[in-house]
Parts: C-alpha cells; structure tokens; sequence
C-alpha cells in the first residue's frame, strides 16, 4: 500500500461492527467522530454491504457525503448516483436457482429493499433471541432495545423482488462446505465473499457480480472527487472490507474484526464498543 499523509482526506467506514454494534447501538463517540471530521474538512462515506433503504436509521442520522451500498454494487456522491452495477436477470435465476438446489436460505437485495426466504428470516429471529440471550446472562441493560425490531421484522418474500433490480444476495447454508459448494459453481461470474456476521448454520457470505465490491467502488468514487487513493482511509471489520483496505491508502480494522482480517490492516483500533472509530480518527488527526 502506499504511505498515506498524516491526514486523509476522505473516509469510507464500514456500518456492521463498525458504526453499528449488533445491529441497534451506535456509540456517541462514534457520532463525534464523524460530525467533527466533517467539520475539519474530511469527507466521510458510508461503505456498507447494506441495501441503502436497509440502513439503520440512528446511522443515517450522523450524516455522511455520500455513500457505497451493497457491498460496492452503489455508490452515492451526495444525491447523485456515480455507481450502479446490478445482476442482470439471467444471473439472478443463476443463482436462485443454486440456491434453491442446495436448500440454502437466502436474501436479495435491491437498492432500497430486502427479500428473504422464509427461512432465512427464521434464522435472523434465531440470531436476534441469542443476541439477547447473552444479554440478559451478562447483566447488559439497552436504553433503546433496537433489536427487539429486528427479532419481529418481516421481509417480502423473494418471490416478489424484482429480478431486474437486484444488487446482491446474502446466504445461510445449513452445511460448512456451502460457501466452498457456492463458490465452484458460480465463481465464473460472482464474487463470493464469506460473511463475518455470527449468523446461524454452518456457512454463510455474501454475493454480487465478479468485479463488484467496496474497493472497486471507492476507486470510481476517488476518480469522480479527483482524490488520490493514498489520501483516503477505510476503516472495517469484516471480509468484504478486504478490497477497501487494498485500494485506501490507510487501512484499518476494527478491534472486533478476526485475527487474520487485522492481520492484513494498515492499523487496528479498538471494538465498536470501545470507541473504535473515535480512536482510529484520533490516531489518524481527524479530530
């Protein structure tokens, strides 16, 4: 990677244990982090595998320049769209059609909207309840208990989700070899990524075209702004942040991400509960 400056100039922060811890709780100093960057001249983008009409609304409300959504599949430069690369319908049947063979639980997404199979939205309820159930036996009290949303949050079924629309698909299979399975079969044309999120069952990861993903986003991105990559910081903790940390010219991994993802990161902070984007922006002299 190329040395960067002391102070970048642009920031791409992940949102899921990053921003966002178990899918609710956003830290103040998470929200100061990013409003005082701001204010000292940093452009901040999200940079989220979430749809953008799935993004958590006390996320949406810090306020960013811009955003990369699905994964790298959108990019949004302030209200103007600068990148959209959505499956063609061909590739949609391609692939439901291997998850459907595999029994695998799935979800696809457009740009404002999820799908889910019917048991894909048992096994989120599952996680929520064990969310909480660790709660509860750890003493953790929640001012706003956000996940209790989630735990009784309904999806259109993927039947209805308009196969001329689809950003991305996120999978659950029952089985560990599922990823492996997913990734000899459609390879050719998807990239597969292994997902980072302690979902139930035994493999799970995420899917959009081959060539899709953060880094190759932020790279239109950096071009349209006319910023130098060694000028830009991505901060994330998971594997589909591994392009963002190639391409940005500081890389950092949260404190929470897997041993081999900080392995391959410029720098490491602390948890999302630990104030990680706060100190990864104060070693860096954003705020």
């Amino acid at each position: 990677m190329t040395p960067a400056p002391s102070t970048p100039r642009i920031a791409f922060i992940d949102v899921d244990g990053t921003i966002l811890e178990h899918g609710a709780l956003v830290a103040p100093s998470t929200v100061a982090a990013i409003r005082t960057a701001r204010e000292n001249g940093v452009l901040v983008y999200l940079c989220t595998g979430r749809a953008g009409g799935d993004i958590h609304p006390s996320v949406e409300a810090i306020g960013f320049d811009g955003a990369i959504t699905n994964g790298g599949v959108t990019a949004r430069t302030g209200d103007d769209i600068v990148v959209s690369r959505l499956m063609p319908p061909a590739a949609v049947e391609r692939l439901v059609a291997a998850f459907e063979a595999h029994g695998i639980h799935y979800f696809l997404q457009t740009d404002d909207e999820v799908f889910a199979t019917a048991g894909m939205t048992a096994m989120v309820r599952d996680f929520v309840r064990h969310i909480q159930a660790q709660d509860a036996a750890e003493g953790i009290e929640r001012a706003e208990d956000s996940l209790s949303g989630l735990a009784n949050r309904t999806y259109r079924d993927v039947s209805d989700a308009p196969r001329d629309e689809i950003a991305k698909a996120v999978f659950v299979s029952t089985e560990e070899e599922g990823l492996q399975t997913l990734d000899a079969e459609l390879g050719d044309e998807f990239h597969i990524v292994p997902g980072s999120m302690p979902l139930p069952g035994g493999s799970n990861g995420e899917i959009a075209l081959l060539g899709t993903n953060k880094g190759s986003a932020i790279e239109i991105v950096l071009a349209q702004l006319g910023i130098d990559a060694a000028d830009a910081v991505g901060i994330g903790d998971s594997w589909n942040d591994i392009e963002m940390f190639e391409v940005c010219g500081t890389s950092i991994a949260m404190g929470n991400a897997e041993p081999a993802l900080k392995a391959l990161a410029d720098r490491v902070t602390t948890s999302v509960a630990d104030d990680g984007v706060w100190n990864a922006f104060r070693g860096l002299g954003l705020v």
